[in-house]
């Protein structure tokens, strides 16, 4: 999955088009994400000792993964990325458009460390 938490995304479909916002949550499983600031829905709550008013509350709700795209740390554009692996033998993501490392996906295996 080339989304993790606290990555910066874009939402590239959609009412929230074009905004951007830090991943909050990852569900692997059903291929969403939600993003904080987007897609926000109210919800009616009851009352009860957690919120004693009730009322509604803003939420946060699920988007595809596929209706958001990463933003690069280093040059701040909108990029796909890709997976490469480093001379220790972990691997990382990165930028398609700058090739700047954007994170650690695996960690250094002393095994198929490349002898250099």
């Amino acid at each position: 999955m080339h989304i993790r938490t606290d990555d910066v995304v874009e939402v590239i479909l959609g009412d929230d088009r074009g905004t951007r916002g830090r991943v909050l949550r990852v569900d692997r499983k059903a291929g969403t994400v939600v993003v904080e600031g987007i897609n926000r829905v109210w919800k009616h709550v009851r009352r009860s000792q957690r919120n004693p008013q009730g009322g509604r509350v803003h939420k946060e709700m699920p988007i595809q993964l596929s209706n958001v795209q990463l933003i690069c740390p280093a040059c701040g554009a909108v990029t796909r990325t890709g997976a490469r692996s480093e001379p220790d033998g972990g691997k990382v993501r990165f930028c398609k458009k700058c090739k700047a490392a954007i994170g650690r996906i695996a960690p250094p295996r002393a095994k198929q460390a490349k002898n250099a």
